[in-house]
């Protein structure tokens, strides 16, 4: 049996989508902290179990049986994302699984300047040391994390950021068609080449395109670390997520997530999605 943790969240629940065009429902599980957010999947034969990575007791239950197991990293970073990850690894060890996946990044490493990099190559020595055969998916940027920023671009007729780099932006059901391959497939142990879009793009050109499909002008400004700081706090923001987002900028700024490979088009068998057209399906056309 596949089982993916997760399956309540964007990526996790188009992996499980894909996983049932390759094989039979009876055949996948979930894993997800509120089962009856998945009550669509289980009408459908997939099995839905409880499992929550702060509760080892229901990942036991929900890992029986598995032969693969796709551990979709949480949305924490820091010393919290690292135990729920060694709760999931270890619980999977547990039960016997043949195959551990993760979804990692193509920029992680300990030396980031964007800090879930840090957790992502801490969570792959996990896997290195937990005995079982494991495969990182080395994720592009999510594209989506761009086109967010989008729509008050296109209301205000700015789109005011701190200076940025190329960031080679990564459509989701790109992502979760390569991992419902890795997890259906045999393939090569480890971490994968990076699982890139299709050009690497700054805010900038992201901006152009956006005007072009909405028909609005946006105009890129860029301000100062600082200043963004600010305006991010004055929206509600922690001091812990504006650090966040300003260490995203900082390392595309160091070209960590420029890379353009050709990995993600070999294993999803078709070119990958541009930005045009990740921004086309989220915009709106023009009038």
């Amino acid at each position: 049996m596949i089982i993916v943790t997760g399956a309540g969240g964007q990526l996790g629940r188009a992996v499980v989508e894909r996983l049932l065009t390759r094989v039979p429902a009876g055949q996948l599980g979930v894993s997800v902290r509120d089962p009856g957010k998945a009550a669509e999947l289980e009408e459908s034969g997939v099995r839905v179990r409880r499992g929550d990575f702060l509760d080892p007791g229901s990942l036991a239950h929900s890992f029986e049986g598995a032969s693969r197991i796709l551990l979709v990293s949480v949305g924490r970073t820091g010393e919290s994302a690292l135990r729920a990850h060694r709760a999931a690894v270890e619980a999977a060890a547990s039960a016997g699984a043949d195959h551990l996946f993760y979804t990692s990044h193509q920029a992680a490493g300990a030396a980031s300047a964007f800090s879930p990099m840090h957790t992502h190559a801490a969570t792959e020595r996990l896997l290195r040391e937990s005995g079982l055969p494991w495969t990182s998916l080395r994720n592009g940027f999510y594209a989506s994390f761009a086109a967010a920023l989008l729509p008050a671009a296109l209301e205000s007729g700015e789109l005011v950021l701190p200076e940025d780099g190329p960031v080679s932006w990564t459509a989701h059901a790109d992502l979760a068609e390569a991992a419902a391959v890795a997890l259906t497939e045999d393939g090569p142990q480890g971490p994968t080449p990076g699982l890139t879009g299709a050009e690497a793009l700054d805010m900038a050109e992201v901006a152009v395109l956006a005007s072009e499909l909405a028909g609005r002008p946006i105009r890129r400004v860029v301000v100062p670390d600082s200043v963004y700081r600010e305006s991010l706090r004055a929206q509600g923001l922690p001091e812990e997520a504006a650090e966040l987002y300003l260490g995203m900028f900082a390392a595309s700024r160091a070209g960590e997530f420029a890379e353009v490979g050709p990995e993600l088009p070999k294993r999803v068998g078709r070119p990958a999605t541009t930005m045009r057209e990740v921004l086309a399906a989220a915009l709106p056309a023009a009038h």
